[in-house]
């Protein structure tokens, strides 16, 4: 039996389909509260952007796979090049001298980790983070309406979430603040508590958030062409940030 290019080329649509469902059921199951804000035809967006982006680090196994999609949804879509997590890029990118089932190893390890000494016993830190993160976002006063003062971000940072500001260290704070302003700028936020807000969602999501799939709402917000005041953009996006918050927290606490 001759078994065409075509034929190969639709079996492995076939497989790549059913690997796709497995990876649903396993997310779903891997983060409840994520997956019932998002639900399922988003998360299979965010599946696919992470096995496009888990083959460029030659990661082609199952295993691999899925931990590159466990770890989007832990640290966001784009934690390979993010600053808070410098450790995920190294291994990743360390092809030539170790292969991908080895390097996949390291990550798990790097993330057990992470895990122990940051998001805490069933991610209680994180969650307390995000509790202080959704107080942080309801204060209309919590910034000063002027100025850009990065001791003022560093400091929240280290209120919110204070085992994550540790284990990040200063420079990987530094790094990700001057990442969040020029962000902000490309929108013209005018206020220092719009920048700001920029830094902690990042912080909290990944320095990729305004452009993850995961986090849909805030590309969204940001590049709605009916927001023409860069001030009204600021007010929505902290809107969306305070309803998404609400949602994943009140979904963790019902264990869903």
């Amino acid at each position: 039996m001759i078994i065409r290019k075509a034929q190969i080329e639709e079996l492995s649509k076939v497989l790549l389909r059913a690997f796709e469902d497995e990876m649903v059921l396993h997310l779903a199951e891997f983060s409840p509260a994520l997956f019932n804000v998002i639900k399922e035809d988003q998360l299979r967006v965010v599946i696919r952007f992470g096995i496009k982006q888990a083959d460029e680090y030659g990661f082609n196994f199952r295993g691999p796979i899925r931990l590159y999609l466990e770890l989007m949804l832990l640290f966001g879509s784009h934690f390979d090049t993010d600053p808070q997590y410098p450790w995920a890029g190294e291994i990743l990118k360390d092809q030539d001298s170790a292969p991908q089932m080895q390097r996949a190893e390291r990550l798990y390890e790097k993330t057990l980790d992470y895990q122990e000494k940051v998001s805490g016993s069933n991610a209680s830190n994180t969650h307390k983070a995000l509790e202080g993160l959704l107080i942080t976002a309801r204060d209309s006063a919590k910034f000063p309406s002027n100025g850009f003062d990065e001791s003022v971000i560093h400091n929240e940072m280290k209120r919110v979430f204070p085992q994550k500001a540790k284990y990040i260290g200063k420079d990987g704070l530094t790094a990700l603040i001057h990442e969040g302003k020029t962000e902000a700028e490309k929108y013209d936020f005018p206020t220092f508590r719009g920048k700001a807000m920029i830094v902690v969602l990042m912080f909290a999501f990944g320095h990729g958030c305004t452009d993850d799939p995961l986090y849909p709402w805030i590309s969204r917000t940001l590049n709605d062409e009916q927001i023409i005041d860069p001030k009204a953009r600021e007010k929505r996006l902290e809107k969306k940030a305070v309803t998404w918050l609400e949602h994943v927290l009140d979904n963790a606490r019902k264990g869903g």
